[in-house]
């Protein structure tokens, strides 16, 4: 079985080491050694002022929501995990939604000027699958109409942009730590931002409310502490982050070759972005083509993901506004197995399926 992607776990013995020390100190959870040293140890990886460290990715969403006190609307991608959209939902916040370029996959911005109203209160872009949004263009626009901005960056972990991360933009951005992610603590999330302030507002946030002391609160929270032991497994994964972009890096070289001169698209990425190879996304000329495709792969057991669907402004439970670029990519787009340990053989295996399904 080759699923779309599959979780790297950390020699036993390595991890056992840290489970000594979470079992010595006796502390699993309420931010031990074992959380704050991978916050800090995250931060200076990632080259940005705050980490705060969470127990998933959509927690790290809401309570970026709700730390920068948002009313109203939220402009938003309709290109992204539902979790980008349910966040804002949850919140009591209405999604509006901004099409997205057809060539990057992220919300265009000319689409999201277009969105604002009066009611608008912050931008939620997404950097779809590690490509980054037009971060320059978006913030402009936010700076013009008053606006907060942040980023759902769970696609973008060590990604740079004009060398620096692209986390660093926005008031906040986000991330995912689940274990389908390029790297991971099992689960677990965070929310990035480089203001003191937010900061410490999602530093409490996360704790019920709770300041320090502890009898303190400092305002309404949520439970988004993790654990010990999750942040045990960040700490094991955190050295390797370069080896596993590197190994990414090859097999996604090797799709190119397998792929090129077929009736294939490709999101486009910036000259300036220093890419994390998270995923390897395909877009074929057409629905029928890729459900031929993903058959022909399934019959091999071989498994990609149609990620992401449906577009996320055609969920039941938001108000339908048309997205045509976001409706056929979501159509259109399928994630091919990318991983580490992916066998490169198994890669020019996929290919070939791919090439003899299309051209037969």
């Amino acid at each position: 079985m080759i699923y779309v992607t599959k979780t790297f776990l950390p020699p036993q013995e390595e991890f056992n080491k840290y489970l000594e020390k979470i079992w010595a100190s006796g502390q699993i959870t309420n931010k031990g050694q074992m959380h704050r040293e991978l916050e800090q140890k995250l931060a200076d990886f990632l080259g940005v002022k705050h980490l705060i460290y969470l127990n998933n990715g959509t927690i790290a969403i809401q309570i970026a929501l709700k730390a920068l006190e948002l009313k109203g609307e939220v402009v938003t991608t309709p290109f992204s995990y539902v979790a980008t959209t349910s966040s804002i939902v949850w919140e009591g916040l209405t999604p509006v939604f901004a099409d997205i370029d057809p060539n990057t996959l992220c919300i265009d911005p000319k689409e999201v000027e277009k969105k604002i109203t009066p009611n608008t209160s912050a931008i939620l872009a997404t950097h779809v699958y590690g490509n980054n949004c037009d971060v320059e263009a978006l913030q402009a626009i936010a700076d013009k109409h008053n606006l907060r901005v942040i980023y759902d960056g769970a696609h973008a972990f060590n990604a740079k942009f004009k060398g620096e991360s692209l986390l660093g933009y926005g008031d906040a951005a986000t991330l995912s730590f689940h274990a389908t992610k390029l790297y991971h603590t099992i689960e677990g999330g965070a929310v990035v931002t480089n203001d003191d302030e937010i900061a410490r507002v999602c530093e409490y946030m996360r704790r019920f409310g709770h300041g320090r002391p502890d009898e303190d609160f400092l305002g309404v929270g949520i439970n988004g502490k993790s654990s010990e032991v999750h942040a045990a497994m960040g700490l094991c994964l955190l050295p390797r982050v370069e080896e596993f972009i590197a190994q990414r890096k090859e097999r996604c070289e090797r799709y190119d070759e397998g792929l090129k001169d077929l009736e294939l698209r490709f999101p486009q990425k910036s000259a300036e972005l220093d890419y994390n190879y998270a995923y390897y996304p395909v877009l074929f000329p057409s629905e029928d083509i890729l459900v031929k495709c993903k058959a022909a792969l399934e019959a091999e057991n071989i498994f990609p993901r149609r990620y992401f669907r449906p577009s996320l402004n055609t969920l039941d439970y938001v108000e339908y506004s048309p997205c045509p670029n976001s409706e056929q990519a979501s159509d259109e787009v399928m994630c091919l197995p990318l991983y580490p340990s992916l066998p490169l053989e198994d890669v020019d295996r996929i290919t070939s399926i791919i090439r003899k399904t299309m051209e037969s």
